[in-house]
């Protein structure tokens, strides 16, 4: 994931900072406890493509 673009990304529920998980190949907002997955090299930004976090994936 290119630091350029996670610098300027989003949440777009919360406008909220995102965190790169590169293990799962995720962008994690916390905020509104969701991870958008990330296909091809392309974060796909849209609610109802994110998974819900668990209550132990928001406390990491």
């Amino acid at each position: 994931m290119d630091s350029k673009l996670l610098d300027i990304l989003v949440c777009p529920v919360t406008k909220g900072p995102l965190i790169y998980d590169k293990k799962n190949q995720e962008l994690i907002s916390r905020s509104a406890r969701l991870a958008y997955p990330i296909k091809d090299g392309i974060p796909v930004m849209l609610e109802e493509e994110a998974r819900q976090l668990t209550a132990e994936e928001v406390k990491r």
